[in-house]
């Protein structure tokens, strides 16, 4: 597994390999249709989920306006509470203060709960090269690092595997990291669900050191919430006697208040639950109850610089549902993987840009892995207007321009491969500027068009690639509304 998936192909080249896989469409279509249907059942029982939507874009906007502050009150509060706070710059600080942290306990181990940001900062082969072994508890997260795989979805990361497939993984590769599987393990649910189980209890009972990430962080009093579905995160938080929490500074909120906005939201947009089964949450620390001892390390890893954007900023109010990723006609014919980043389909392709800027092949190809249909904004319950960003990324990508990279003013050159879209955008702005030159172009493209071929050359075969080039019509609108209505403004 790495967070960044250093070495990945653009994205049209990745995605070209995956579409070509059958079982992998196959496992795709059918869970990304299930959880999209069940989405949409679970948000309509709700009368007012645009005005909590509206809500949640508020608080979160607010927040980001005011950040600095927040994040101040939120150490004072964990701190009072008897917690650590530490601050990250980048992956590399937050790997090796976690590193640090671990080896005082000690200890060679430790537990996880489902965590994108230390997924994104690459903590477990950090941890591993420290000597120190990380293990998954969340589902898909085991069947993902005992798979050596990568996650390729916010909510399931392993939802490009099938049942067949983790049956096959748990018999061959669980010995290896534990307990090993039972024998005559089938493909059925109950058993593999048992089999993990089984596997991961004995790691709960036995760990000092738990690691987490969280959903959202209180400032007013300092608490951490983290809200999932099995079980194995209140385990994760409450057995070790070392808690190390890894958070981006963008989940923080004000206020309780705040929080129950959210707590609405998530799970329906994301698992299609009215409330999730276990919703975790400390303050510091606490005699007799919980760990003894509470790390927050809080982590920018891009996020000041995303958030001097005022167009792409809004991808930080992402509280990670995932629900864009389901209803994305892209993902779910490429998948995850083909996005390059633990955080892939239409909130990937404008969050990791921005983090991680676009000097790689990867990272400069992500604005274009959509369609721009709007499916992701209509269903996003912070209201972030993804194909905005994605067109906002594009020009960056094609003309560079000024950003803001590790707190510094800096002016990005044009990305390379993009010499003949700037072209073709200069000349068509001329063209605008001149009315005349382009009413003449269209009766030439008029006059022309038994000639026109069906694909273009050059560059433009990319563009014609996979998608039809629009036949010109017989003639040009100005010409037809001349003839019609003899030029009339007025006429209907």
């Amino acid at each position: 597994m790495s967070g960044t998936f250093v070495g990945m192909p653009a994205f049209p080249e990745a995605a070209r390999d995956a579409v070509r896989d059958t079982t992998l469409r196959g496992n795709l279509r059918h869970a990304t249709h299930t959880i999209r249907a069940k989405r949409a059942k679970a948000v309509a029982e709700v009368s007012d989920w645009a005005a909590l939507r509206e809500a949640g874009k508020r608080i979160k906007d607010h927040t980001l306006l005011h950040l600095d502050r927040y994040l101040e009150q939120l150490e004072a509060a964990v701190t009072a509470a008897g917690g650590t706070v530490h601050w990250a710059a980048d992956a590399e600080e937050a790997n090796r203060i976690v590193a640090r942290l671990v080896r005082e306990t000690g200890e060679s181990e430790v537990v996880k709960v489902k965590s994108m940001a230390t997924q994104e900062i690459g903590l477990n082969e950090a941890l591993e090269a420290e000597g120190i072994r990380a293990y998954e508890t969340d589902l898909a997260e085991l069947i993902v690092q005992l798979g050596e795989d990568r996650p390729s979805h916010i909510l399931v990361p392993a939802i490009h595997r099938n049942r067949g497939e983790i049956r096959d993984v748990f018999r061959s590769e669980m010995d290896k990291w534990g307990r090993p599987a039972p024998d005559g393990l089938t493909d059925t649910p109950a058993e593999l669900a048992e089999a993990a189980r089984l596997h991961l209890r004995e790691k709960f009972l036995r760990a000092k050191v738990g690691v987490s990430g969280a959903n959202f962080m209180v400032a007013e009093t300092g608490t951490l919430v983290v809200v999932e579905s099995e079980g194995n995160g209140r385990m994760c938080l409450t057995l070790p006697e070392t808690l190390i929490s890894v958070v981006g500074i963008e989940k923080v909120v004000p206020s309780w208040q705040d929080l129950e906005v959210f707590l609405q939201t998530l799970p329906r947009s994301s698992t299609a639950e009215r409330m999730n089964p276990y919703t975790s949450t400390w303050t510091g620390t606490t005699d007799g109850d919980g760990p003894r001892v509470f790390h927050l390390v809080l982590l920018d890893n891009g996020r000041t610089d995303t958030l001097a954007d005022e167009v792409g900023r809004q991808a930080l109010r992402c509280i990670r549902c995932s629900a864009c990723l389901n209803v994305c006609p892209v993902y779910e014919r490429a998948g995850g993987h083909a996005y390059g980043s633990v955080y892939p389909g239409p909130i990937g392709a404008i969050l990791s840009p921005q983090l991680r800027g676009t000097a790689s092949e990867i990272d400069a190809s992500l604005p274009y892995a959509s369609s721009l249909c709007g499916a992701c904004y209509e269903v996003c319950p912070v209201a972030i207007d993804i194909p905005e960003v994605l067109v906002h990324l594009r020009e960056r990508v094609v003309q560079g321009g000024p950003v803001t990279r590790e707190g510094n003013k800096v002016v990005l050159k044009p990305a390379r491969g993009h010499g003949a879209e700037r072209a073709t955008m200069r000349a068509a702005r001329w063209a605008f500027r001149h009315p005349a030159a382009l009413r003449t172009g269209q009766r030439l493209a008029s006059r022309t068009r038994r000639f026109h071929p069906r694909t273009l050359p050059g560059p433009g075969r990319a563009w014609t690639g996979s998608r039809d080039l629009p036949p010109v019509p017989a003639e040009p609108f100005r010409d037809w509304w001349q003839r019609t209505h003899g030029g009339k403004d007025g006429a209907r």
